[in-house]
């Protein structure tokens, strides 16, 4: 069975995040995980040659998790494989001024890739199914009509050439407080955390049921949601790299013809 298939959640299929193994290694093998990444890493590079070239479709990453899953270090290990000229990344923080004077998804569909680039979100649209539902910084009634207009954009996306692998990073709590602890004792890592990821964690369940529903009601055929296990970085990594090489594989890329005739070329 395809990664992608083991980790799909299924469309219209309810989520419970305890069925799913946070610390799961997926029969990937620790002693040969940096070959192993740096073979994927490789083959991203070529796929991304491709979907630059033929320019019919855009790569779309969301990378959604608890504070401390490891979306930056996503970002950082496994994202090096793709050419900086065609990828951009996005972190979505506190809307500013201007965004907040706009509906939730204009802010994210500015930043949404051309043809033949890819695009990284660190945290994204969700955020305003996520934190806005757990904080009740808008009512139930304005958040809870978020999920089908998420889907609405997601699938116009789709039908516009936009490829889309949305990750939710599984970390348990007891590995977030780990790495909690491990950045309070760094002074090269304190500036990672803030008080309000505390007060995140206390809501915890909150949180949990949160993303049980984003991730039930926004898995679809069009863009539908992977559950990557992330208490093991290495397994994260490894596991990330491979969704995104069978997601650009899958689109059957190929080089496209020259505009004129190569062999009629003649250098002097």
């Amino acid at each position: 069975m395809a990664l992608r298939e083991r980790l799909m959640v299924e469309p219209g299929k309810a989520v419970m995040l305890a069925d799913w193994d946070p610390a799961d290694k997926l029969d990937f093998k620790k002693d040969d995980d940096h070959e192993a990444l740096a073979k994927s890493l490789g083959r991203l590079d070529e796929l991304q040659y491709l979907l630059y070239a033929e320019r019919r479709h855009a790569l779309l990453v969301v990378l959604q998790g608890m504070d401390a899953a490891g979306k930056d270090s996503t970002i950082r290990h496994v994202m090096s494989g793709f050419n900086p000229q065609g990828c951009r990344v996005t972190a979505f923080k506190t809307p500013t001024p201007e965004e907040a004077e706009h509906d939730f998804l204009w802010r994210v569909h500015r930043a949404v890739p051309l043809k033949g680039d890819v695009a990284i979100f660190n945290r994204s649209h969700y955020e305003d199914v996520l934190i806005a539902r757990v904080r009740t910084l808008v009512p139930k009634e304005v958040w809870s009509r978020r999920y089908e207009q998420i889907n609405q954009f997601e699938a116009l996306l789709k039908e516009s050439g936009t490829t889309i692998v949305k990750v939710f990073l599984h970390i348990s709590k007891d590995e977030q407080k780990i790495r909690f602890e491990e950045r309070l004792k760094d002074p090269t890592k304190q500036w990672k955390i803030a008080p309000g990821d505390f007060d995140d964690r206390k809501q915890w369940d909150e949180y949990m049921a949160a993303y049980e529903d984003a991730l039930a009601r926004c898995s679809t055929d069009a863009a539908p949601w992977f559950i990557v296990p992330a208490d093991r970085k290495w397994v994260r990594n490894l596991t990330v790299s491979h969704l995104l090489v069978e997601t650009l594989e899958g689109l059957h890329m190929k080089s496209p013809e020259p505009s004129f005739d190569p062999s009629a070329i003649k250098l002097e």
